[in-house]
């Protein structure tokens, strides 16, 4: 349900409106997942416990599980015009008529993307015992071509050999046979809610060594609340329509919530679907899922996002994500380096360390946003992160080249701390990246920080490393913080410069005097222009100070009757220089300043002062021999949420600390008192 909250002030295009959206109440989403954790533990994962054991290895559970489970929802959709459908395909073929005139034909009587031609379905082919396999096969390839794939992707036969081989395969179909998928008993809502817990369970181990945490149902919900809280009033009227990829698509989850959304404010918005998965099963089960929600059968393509963009220039109104947290990119660098050798590609702006992509997800996701365009439309996206992308890198490196860009192109709306414990494959923090082409006005020039950690629930039962999750209230409270755009316990608005800074190299003119050492001649003997006279020179030189060197070589050496190359005076100063405190600020033969290699020092300037005002009142006071050069200095950008947000806590009165002091030497002095005794 959606509400359209006041107009503001100030108008931007067609974004005259902002609009509010809410999701069932927390009792209902407590009831849906009661019910859903029920139904996958007692019914579709009893199929493990009872007829894969000893078969299949454990962590393999879900390769065997999930394919079937599709299947079974996709007859189950299929079944109340089977039997109309598989006449008409008889027809057709008899007719000589091909393919493609059947899927035309399918879609324009019956509103189906997909179908089976095969008069079989797992309830029949559970009938006898005799051919389980050939007839399971006859049936999945009787579906038509937009749905095959889905099969291969699964590696469907392999599967299905294993269990027929083993004397299981029967068993399985007669179960699943029995499960009753349909729409009616299992509406869109609660199947994902059963596809997500089958999809735990089913690559949680595999999920963890992959870096793939899977997207919970809330953490996506309050992503979709962001991107649509800040659109324009054209989701309301007649004929809208509306864009939305995943360049990391999984199971399509996303896709899915967002398209519901979107649908929940207007019924009769067209929404298209697009996605990318590399991963076989999250592709075939994406595609399945959107399939049975009536899209495209190409709206998920099955490739590497990082490799080849499948969808190259295209771009999108919405787009979300959940890229893989600290994968290694080493397979395909190749690839992304030659990419970015072109100017103003996704992957221009600069490159991460390879042990760490997701950077790359989040330039990929900024270059597929539909650029701003004169009504107020644009792109928007939100991409999920860990920690590492808000600092990691100096500055200079690739990490820092990609905030740069985002912040100094005014892409980064806002940043989003989520709570720990929310994700089912892992515990640590995470983030939400909200990036806009088109910012509204009041938000152009300014990043918004939200801290969103302590905005959470309980779950009534927690999977894997999800302990915590954000049920509507929680979320009504970050949209609340976020629509407000004010600094606040819980938000910060900044702009770019806040974030930035100037690391500036400080440097210390040492101090030098001359102490001439038998090693010290040697050295300076050791050079290709020397000659044995300039031990000499140099001990005549014995008694000079450091700054007046240059001059007394040259003198000595014409009294020696040698020569004295500039690059001997160099050698000859360095041999012979020791510290010394109590000596004037060393200079070179060009009267240059001469550093002090023991101090190495490099103060970080933040972008809102001037250097040499931060220095002065910074480092001066307590370094007053120290200089710097400002045109050296090297920006970098860095967003500290610790910092923004960090709340000192207050000390303690001493009258407090005295009494717990006075507290214990009592208990102690008691206690020697008994010793004594």
């Amino acid at each position: 349900m959606r509400i359209i909250q006041a107009c503001r002030k100030k108008f931007k295009g067609l974004r005259t409106l902002r609009l509010h959206r809410t999701f069932p109440s927390p009792k209902t989403e407590r009831t849906c997942i009661v019910s859903t954790a029920e139904l996958n533990q007692s019914v579709v994962w009893n199929t493990a416990d009872k007829y894969l054991r000893s078969i299949v290895e454990p962590e393999d559970y879900g390769d065997y599980i999930l394919p079937l489970t599709v299947l079974r929802r996709l007859e189950c959709i299929l079944a109340p015009t089977k039997e109309q459908v598989v006449d008409l395909a008889t027809k057709l073929n008899a007719e000589g008529m091909s393919e493609a005139y059947l899927d035309w034909e399918v879609q324009s009587q019956f509103g189906l993307s997909f179908y089976n031609t095969s008069r079989l379905d797992l309830t029949r082919i559970a009938e006898t015992d005799d051919h389980v396999f050939d007839s399971l096969m006859d049936y999945v390839g009787a579906f038509s071509q937009s749905v095959r794939d889905i099969w291969d992707a699964f590696d469907f036969a392999v599967k299905m050999r294993t269990l027929d081989q083993a004397g299981r395969l029967w068993p399985v179909v007669k179960h699943f046979s029995t499960i009753d998928m349909s729409v009616e008993a299992l509406p869109d809502a609660q199947m994902g809610d059963l596809f997500e817990h089958v999809m735990y369970r089913a690559f949680n181990t595999k999920g963890k060594a992959a870096g793939a945490f899977y997207t919970p149902r809330d953490a996506i919900r309050l992503m979709v609340d962001i991107l649509f809280e800040s659109d324009d009033l054209g989701l309301t009227s007649p004929g809208a329509s509306r864009t939305v990829y995943d360049p990391t698509a999984g199971t399509g989850g996303m896709l899915l919530v967002a398209e519901r959304a979107l649908k929940e404010l207007n019924p009769n918005i067209e929404v298209n679907l697009a996605g990318q998965e590399l991963m076989p099963t999250g592709y075939a089960i994406g595609k399945a899922d959107l399939l049975i929600q009536g899209g495209e059968p190409d709206a998920i393509r099955h490739g590497d996002t990082l490799l080849t963009d499948l969808y190259e220039g295209e771009q999108f109104e919405y787009i979300l994500s959940n890229p893989p947290f600290g994968s290694d990119w080493s397979v395909q660098q190749s690839s992304v380096k030659e990419q970015a050798k072109v100017p103003g590609s996704r992957f221009s702006h600069g490159l991460p360390n390879k042990g760490d992509g997701q950077m790359l997800f989040l330039s990929h996701v900024a270059s597929k946003l539909m650029p701003a365009g004169k009504n107020g439309s644009g792109g928007r996206g939100a991409v999920v992160s860990n920690g590492s992308p808000l600092f990691t890198g100096g500055p200079g490196s690739g990490p820092d080249q990609i905030r740069a860009w985002l912040l100094e192109n005014d892409l980064v709306d806002a940043i989003i701390q989520l709570p720990t414990n929310m994700f089912y494959g892992t515990g640590i923090s995470t983030y939400i990246w909200i990036l806009d082409t088109n910012k509204e006005d009041h938000r152009k020039g300014f990043v918004q920080l939200i801290d969103a950690s302590a905005c959470w629930s309980v779950p009534d039962k927690g999977l894997g490393d999800k302990r915590r999750e954000m049920r509507e209230a929680d979320r009504a409270k970050v949209l609340e913080a976020y629509s407000a755009f004010s600094d606040s316990e819980m938000s910060k608005v900044l702009t770019p410069d806040d974030l930035g800074f100037r690391d500036v190299k400080v440097t210390k003119q040492a101090r030098l005097g001359v102490h001439v050492t038998d090693d010290a001649i040697a050295e300076v003997l050791a050079h290709k222009q020397a000659v044995e006279a300039h031990a000499d020179v140099v001990r005549a030189v014995a008694n000079t100070s450091y700054n007046d060197l240059p001059e007394a070589l040259k003198a000595a050496a014409k009294e020696h009757g040698v020569k004295m190359p500039a690059t001997l005076i160099d050698t000859i100063s360095k041999a012979i220089a020791v510290p010394n405190n109590e000596a004037e600020p060393a200079v070179d033969r060009k009267g240059d300043p001469v550093l002090d290699p023991s101090f190495t020092m490099t103060e970080r300037v933040p972008l809102t002062e001037d250097i040499d005002e931060h220095m002065q009142r910074e480092i001066l006071p307590f370094a007053p021999d120290v200089a710097w050069d400002a045109a050296k200095a090297v920006t970098g950008y860095e967003i500290p949420f610790k910092r923004v947000f960090y709340k000192p806590e207050p000390v303690r009165p001493l009258t407090e600390i005295d009494a717990d002091v006075a507290e214990v030497m009592g208990r102690l002095m008691e206690k020697f008192g008994q010793v004594r005794k």
